[in-house]
């Protein structure tokens, strides 16, 4: 499947099971989850990260994209497991 399948060039978030996800919930995850990996950011950063990571998790979730994509980093592994 590609991309436009999924989100059309003019569609900017779609509604899957109740939960809006937007055109770039993942890519935001992953800068997120480099911040909050990389032990020379700082606390802000590092905080900043972990909220923005934590107000997509219902999307990326509605995605199934922790289903099918396990995290490398043990730690946030078992925080995004305890969230």
């Amino acid at each position: 499947m590609r991309a436009e399948q999924i989100l059309p060039d003019h569609v900017d978030q779609v509604d899957i099971n109740g939960t809006t996800v937007r055109k770039g919930t993942v890519a935001a995850f992953l800068a997120s989850a480099r911040i909050w990996s990389d032990e020379g950011a700082s606390e802000e950063a590092r905080a900043d990260a972990e909220a923005d990571i934590v107000e997509g998790l219902p999307a990326l979730r509605a995605i199934g994209l922790f289903d099918v994509l396990e995290i490398r980093d043990v730690s946030l592994r078992n925080w995004l497991d305890a969230q």
